[in-house]
């Protein structure tokens, strides 16, 4: 099965989803993980302002997540891109199956059928 270049873009597009989610959930174990050993609130844990010891970290996940809905944006865009391909395929096909059946009628009606 040959993949079009969309096809191939939105691989690339998944791949990256998901390779950024892994990441994140890596990152989330890891700062839970961190919190629960330090003892803190998880309101002052996950604030980066009050956590300087991971306000990387943090800052981190929060990138993730917006990479995440954005490629999940992107993703969906072509879902929708395909999806009225498709329908404007099948609007074509029962057009031209209706414009089938017309014919069929009217020779039917010349031929006396």
């Amino acid at each position: 099965m040959e993949l079009s270049a969309n096809d191939r873009e939105f691989i690339a597009v998944m791949r990256q989803y998901f390779a950024a989610k892994s990441e994140l959930e890596s990152l989330k174990e890891q700062l839970e993980a961190a919190r629960q050993v330090a003892g803190e609130a998880i309101g002052v844990f996950y604030d980066p302002c009050q956590n300087a010891e991971h306000a990387a970290d943090l800052q981190r996940s929060h990138r993730l997540r917006a990479e995440m809905a954005s490629l999940m944006q992107r993703a969906e865009a072509w879902g929708r891109a395909t999806s009225g391909a498709n329908q404007h395929d099948r609007s074509e096909a029962e057009a031209e199956a209706e414009e089938w059946q017309s014919f069929e009628r009217r020779a039917d009606v010349f031929f006396g059928e």
